[in-house]
């Protein structure tokens, strides 16, 4: 095993046990309230703006490829229905999460990484100030309350955007549009969304910290720190995100968009049915072909 990989795989070690020491330490009560509410701020209001914009646009360009397959589909009614589930399911979570990787993460494995560098630890050390309650728990507190809030907001804006799209482009009716939402969307898509965000908060803040306490170096450390973090954040976000889908959305289940395909072979009269696609139209309309 060469040493970049070697060294890798010891801070990913590292970081593991960082996790359960932070754990214990939440669970004795050791927070910081000060840092804790300074690191939301930094977490939540601050990267408020590129989350919305992100989400924003993701909806827009998702509207596009889907509206157009719908429509020759005549399934126009299951647009914002399907773009609900996208984006609460996995855009909305994972592409918030990427961003605060990039964002929050990177920062957090700098500043931790300088102080490192520069012997701030060690004062901390000194001043019998336990660096985990000090820096480490304010920031994965911060991480796993505030990315659920951005990944809702982040959810919301990426449907209105389109919306927006799907009314503007595809002249599809703003009511059709959000009663698909309605009907598709139900509440364990938003709690699924916040679970990951949860998860995906927590590893972005334990790896960031894990990153910046094992700094070594000097300014070249700090920046190789902060570069691996990120890293290694996006590449956890991916695989939590992959177990977490199988655990959450395994097997056929009772979604409405497996049963999208009877639209290809649907009696013009069904196809092109302008009233809101449900599971029990959908069901009907698969009970005719059948008869037929």
């Amino acid at each position: 095993m060469n040493k970049p990989l070697s060294t890798w795989v010891q801070r990913l070690i590292d970081a593991s046990f960082l996790l359960g020491q932070v754990t214990l330490h939440i669970i004795k009560g050791k927070i910081h309230k000060r840092n804790t509410l300074e690191q939301m701020a930094i977490v939540g209001p601050e990267s408020l703006v590129i989350s919305l914009i992100t989400a924003g646009f993701v909806g827009m360009v998702f509207t596009i490829q889907v509206a157009r397959e719908f429509i020759n589909l005549g399934a126009t009614t299951a647009v914002g229905g399907v773009l609900a589930i996208a984006l609460s399911r996995e855009l909305a979570p994972v592409l918030t999460a990427v961003v605060i990787a990039g964002r929050v993460g990177s920062a957090f494995a700098a500043e931790i990484g300088t102080m490192r560098v520069t012997e701030q630890i060690d004062a901390l050390y000194i001043l019998k100030t336990d660096p985990i309650d000090y820096l480490v728990i304010p920031r994965v507190i911060a991480c796993g309350l505030m990315l659920p809030i951005l990944t809702i907001l982040s959810l919301v804006t990426g449907l209105i955007g389109g919306l927006l799209v799907s009314g503007s482009l595809y002249k599809i009716d703003y009511a059709i549009f959000l009663n698909s939402i309605h009907n598709f969307l139900v509440v364990w898509d938003l709690l699924s969304a916040m679970l990951k965000s949860v998860v995906f908060g927590t590893l972005i803040s334990i790896i960031g910290c894990s990153w910046g306490l094992t700094t070594r170096g000097g300014a070249k450390g700090v920046g190789q720190s902060t570069t691996t973090s990120v890293v290694t954040s996006l590449l956890a976000i991916f695989i939590a995100n992959f177990f977490l889908s199988w655990l959450m959305f395994q097997g056929v289940g009772d979604s409405t968009i497996n049963q999208l395909q009877v639209g290809a072979s649907a009696p013009k009269e069904i196809l092109y049915n302008t009233s809101p696609l449900t599971p029990h139209s959908l069901l009907s309309t698969n009970n005719h072909i059948t008869n037929a």
